[in-house]
């Protein structure tokens, strides 16, 4: 056999003349003004001081919605000049067993759910296979189930 070098493979190509293509026309620049809105405003109500009275006649019920400052806790946060309140014990232990239930009660009930898919699942694929050959055996069709 003759000693051949092979070189790089020859694809088929072709040239093209050379295209002179058009300058782009001469675009003026957009002007854009800023966007504007119109803010609402509204005349300031003054609100009557806590020492006027209501009509006469009436019980008036002295309701303390706003816990004292004893019964409010804060704690300063150190090396910061921060001090954040902390809610009462009540508050805190509702927060906590509301917030214990819900995650005890998701959990249980996504094991459950898991385990009647993984109980059901053969049972419903094994009627579905049993319905299917009914409707085919009484259409005369020979049919495989596909799955």
């Amino acid at each position: 056999m003759a000693d051949r070098t092979l070189g790089p493979p020859l694809l088929p190509s072709f040239n093209l003349p050379p295209q002179a293509l058009p300058d782009a026309p001469a675009l003026p620049r957009p002007n854009l003004d800023l966007p504007r809105a119109e803010l609402p405003t509204f005349k300031p109500m003054l609100v009557p001081s806590g020492a006027l009275r209501g009509p006469t006649g009436k019980e008036e019920e002295e309701e303390d919605d706003e816990p004292t400052a004893a019964e409010v806790q804060r704690v300063n946060i150190p090396f910061t000049d921060i001090t954040v309140p902390i809610p009462q014990e009540e508050i805190m232990v509702t927060a906590a067993t509301t917030a214990m239930i819900s995650v005890v009660a998701t959990l249980t009930a996504t094991s459950l759910f898991k385990h009647c898919v993984k109980v059901f699942k053969p049972l419903i694929m094994q009627l579905a296979k049993r319905i299917q050959k009914k409707l085919n055996g009484s259409n005369g069709k020979a049919e495989e189930p596909s799955g």
